[in-house]
């Protein structure tokens, strides 16, 4: 069955259009609450809540809250959170659910909930089905002797921060290294300082100033900018950028270069490596050439998947392996965590850096990425162009350009209403040339 309302990640959209709205995210509680305590077996009857740092937060807080309460499901609500975190603490509260309500790197005219699972991984495709055919029902609320109750945890950000330092060696510590943070106004403005911080980093932090608008508002991963210029201006040893929910991360070399998520990738890979701990790992269709050819040089199988978090955990699991992760900075370390966590990521990137004392500029050189672009092409609507013949043709005359060195590739966002344009080669000016042939073609036919 098609899903109706469920994306690759969760439910998105724009605030006050369908179905990003009070009364259905209410309605969604209610359903959501109905199945997912349903499958949650010696779970308690209980759905963690937490969300970003958008002023609509407020109110999709207490439209999913009275939903589940409706339903008889009890409610512990966390405030801003990382989506990491909720993922965490689903598993360690012993909840049947956890939700996050954020729009990740989105801007704050977005909104979306996503769920975890009692074992804190993302809902299988049939439980989302069920629930979007228990939208579609009445609502009917419980009488006053079976509503649910709800509750504010206090303590929800201490117990992450620990969580996370938690997850290096016992007694590794960030001693003597500076560290530029850019919070990205969101999820992580609390939690991310005091990490570093508590592990003895010297901390100069940005984007920590949620007003309730400004969400990666050009700050963040998705705007690097101020963080290269804040490495720079302090002469920091790295640049950690995190995005609105705190699940992806990119960082800035000491030389106030971007460090994207394939090079990261290799980085704790060669790391692991090095310790005859990594037996595979698992990217997406937009990760470089380069990525695929130094984990060759190492003997580590790489294995590609479509994009998505969701897709990429699936083959972990598949293969049996631990690593993987997204050239936007969505990294899983399946030991550590069953989502991407930016913080953990980040932390996994500075014991490499400490173990084989090296620069990251110097560890990320070990790998040559291949030129690549992408261009976003926006739509009036979402438009399936996988058919279209002109753009098909302009996809096979630019293969034949590549004569083979390079890849490819149009992929609808699965959050937006945009297609995504890329193209890799060994030649920049080549790439640059076609990425914008193939990208003025889907404009032409999508008018």
């Amino acid at each position: 069955m098609k899903r109706k309302y469920f994306g690759t990640d969760g439910i998105r959209g724009r605030v006050g259009e369908d179905p990003i709205t009070a009364d259905f995210i209410l309605k969604l509680g209610w359903a959501a609450g109905k199945v997912l305590t349903k499958y949650a077996e010696g779970k308690k009857n209980r759905v963690i809540i937490g969300k970003d740092t958008r002023v609509s937060g407020y109110m999709f807080e207490s439209a999913l809250e009275a939903g589940l309460i409706a339903a008889g499901v009890d409610v512990d609500l966390l405030g801003p959170m990382p989506t990491p975190a909720i993922a965490y603490l689903t598993r360690t509260f012993r909840a049947a659910a956890g939700i996050v309500i954020s729009a990740s790197h989105n801007p704050v005219e977005d909104n979306g909930i996503k769920f975890f699972a009692a074992d804190g991984y993302k809902l299988p495709d049939e439980i989302e089905l069920e629930i979007e055919a228990l939208i579609d029902q009445p609502l009917i609320t419980n009488g006053s002797n079976s509503l649910g109750k709800a509750r504010r945890i206090h303590d929800a950000s201490g117990r992450y921060v620990e969580f996370c330092k938690g997850t290096l060696p016992l007694g590794f510590n960030l001693a003597g290294v500076k560290v530029a943070l850019d919070c990205a106004n969101g999820a992580t403005y609390n939690t991310a300082p005091r990490v570093f911080k508590e592990l003895g980093a010297t901390v100069v932090t940005i984007g920590n100033a949620p007003d309730g608008f400004n969400i990666n508002r050009e700050c963040g991963s998705t705007h690097m900018q101020a963080l290269q210029e804040l490495v720079q201006q302090e002469q920091a040893d790295v640049g950690i950028a995190l995005d609105g929910d705190g699940d992806r991360v990119l960082f800035v070399d000491n030389n106030g270069e971007v460090v994207d998520g394939d090079e990261l990738l290799y980085v704790i890979a060669q790391h692991r490596h090095s310790h005859n701990n990594c037996n595979g790992v698992v990217g997406t269709q937009m990760s470089n050439l380069g990525l695929e050819l130094a984990l060759s040089e190492m003997n580590i199988p790489f294995e590609r998947t479509k994009v998505g978090d969701r897709y990429v955990v699936e083959a972990l699991k598949e293969n049996d392996w631990v690593l993987g992760g997204e050239s936007s900075g969505h990294i899983l370390c399946g030991e550590l965590n069953t989502t991407g966590d930016g913080i953990v990521s980040a932390l996994q990137v500075m014991l490499a850096l400490a173990d084989a004392k090296k620069t990251l500029a110097q560890l990320k050189s070990e790998m040559t990425k291949f030129p690549q672009m992408m261009i976003n092409v926006r739509l009036p609507k979402k438009v399936d162009i996988s058919q279209n013949s002109l753009v098909n043709k302009a996809v096979v005359d630019a293969e034949k350009q590549l004569d083979g060195r390079g890849r490819i590739l149009l992929r609808p966002s699965g959050t937006e209403p945009v297609i995504r344009v890329m193209v890799e080669g060994e030649d920049s000016v080549l790439v640059n040339n076609l990425v914008n042939q193939i990208a003025d073609v889907v404009r032409q036919q999508v008018k």
